[in-house]
């Protein structure tokens, strides 16, 4: 490819590989992609320079990024009741592209904080109390993390009243503090957007420098999203494009994340049934169900839902602990590849189950499911039939299943391209997923 300005290099720096796809913006056409291993060993550029150079992509080609290499964006939330302002933040956390690795609830104690210490977040997301509500908890848990000031920054989505104070506790404490509108204004409404904004600034911002990913300026410079963030875009330009629900499941080597995107009607589209409304474009990471780094919490997860005979259980475990023990592994022969297969269908059965009965979504009338990673991308169509299978035909999984519904694989890796391009650049994005998902094939 030559180096024109009506292209674009849309890269995912993945866990384990860097994906790039060259994009022309006027047709939205895809003109070629290339694959890498992310090169977290030496320098992740490296990995990126190899895929441009795959690509053919000249030295005039803009780029944009996304990125979950070094463990992604770690997220802990810090709120005022578990199950209300607590769980608003965990939800908008998860649709942020975060893996939420703390929760915690009510005024903090010391141990409470050293509790979120040892869990490494990234990020705090600071919530608590509804717009007039109780914000002593807010304040509270403010003067407690600028007591002991944290080396990571926090996000305050809370309580408008208190919003000021706790802002300003925490940046006289040398705390990197950003302000945001309120994730619950009011029992009922959930306003995950500038949240899930004020997060992705924050990444980038400070912590994909911090993480020492990359010696290169380029790199924080080109970097828009956390990996799942764009990906979450670019499932709520393709449910546009095909103007009906959607459901994306991505088997990854760490987690396997699931992507809805529903429009309530009737009854669900009149009525609030819960403290915390359903979020109707969300995401779902069940970071125990991982084809490489987690194969051991695959078994034991479909050994919970009852998905396995003892005899099977046996040997997949065994395989499980040659892939947890070697994240790098790749079968060599049928057997090593139809164990592959066999993971990623459990993997897809379990997290669509979680994510099915704990959405709180009808899920019916979805149109399209698409599956996503390399264990479907680099797989036959049997395969592929047998990977998603569950996503139509599991019955006994205690969620409604899609009814009607069409299955494509994400061969492309085009859904984190479209969403890297979905600001800046919509129409090519929506073209970009109209051609390669969305058109019958």
């Amino acid at each position: 490819m030559t180096g024109s300005s009506d292209c674009v290099g849309c890269v995912d720096i993945g866990s384990t590989f860097t994906k790039a796809a060259l994009v022309e913006l006027g047709s939205g056409r895809l003109l070629g992609t290339a694959s890498h291993r992310t090169t977290i060993d030496t320098d992740v550029m490296d990995g990126y320079d190899a895929c441009r150079a795959l690509l053919g992509a000249g030295a005039a080609v803009p780029a944009l990024a996304c990125s979950s290499a070094g463990g992604g964006l770690r997220l802990a939330v810090v709120g005022y009741e578990r199950v209300v302002t607590a769980e608003a933040g965990r939800r908008v956390g998860l649709s942020a592209g975060g893996r939420v690795v703390h929760v915690t609830a009510g005024p903090m104690s010391g141990d409470a904080l050293d509790a979120l210490v040892a869990a490494r977040p990234d990020v705090v997301l600071l919530v608590g109390g509804t717009d007039g509500g109780n914000s002593e908890t807010l304040l509270h848990n403010a003067v407690t993390l600028a007591g002991r000031p944290i080396a990571v920054p926090v996000v305050v989505a809370g309580n408008v009243d208190a919003r000021e104070r706790a802002t300003a506790v925490l940046g006289s404490a040398g705390v990197r503090v950003t302000a945001t509108a309120n994730v619950l204004p009011v029992i009922g409404r959930l306003d995950p957007t500038p949240a899930r904004l004020a997060i992705r600034e924050v990444f980038i911002r400070h912590v994909i420098g911090g993480k020492g990913l990359s010696r290169r300026a380029d790199f924080p410079a080109m970097v828009r999203a956390a990996t799942p963030d764009a990906v979450l875009a670019g499932v709520e330009v393709l449910a546009a494009a095909v103007g009906a629900d959607v459901l994306v499941v991505d088997v990854g080597g760490a987690t396997t994340d699931v992507y809805s995107v529903v429009t309530p009607n009737g009854e669900d589209a009149a009525l609030r049934k819960d403290v915390v409304e359903t979020m109707w474009r969300s995401r779902t990471v069940e970071g125990d169900l991982g084809m490489r780094w987690n194969a051991e919490g695959i078994v034991e997860a479909a050994e919970r839902e009852q998905l396995l005979a003892a005899d099977e259980s046996v040997s997949l475990r065994t395989a499980a602990e040659v892939r947890s023990a070697d994240p790098a592994y790749l079968p060599v022969d049928d057997d090593a590849r139809a164990v592959d297969a066999r993971l990623g269908e459990l993997a897809v059965a379990v997290a669509l189950r979680r994510h099915g009965r704990g959405s709180g979504k009808d899920l019916r009338q979805v149109r399209l499911v698409v599956g996503s990673g390399g264990v479907l991308r680099h797989a036959s169509a049997v395969v592929r039939r047998q990977v998603l299978g569950p996503a139509t035909s599991d019955l006994a999984g205690g969620w409604a299943l899609p009814e009607a519904a069409r299955t494509v694989v994400d061969e492309s890796y085009v859904l984190a391209a479209a969403g890297l391009l979905a600001n800046g650049h919509p129409s090519a994005a929506a073209l970009l997923l109209r051609q390669n998902l969305a058109a019958p094939g």
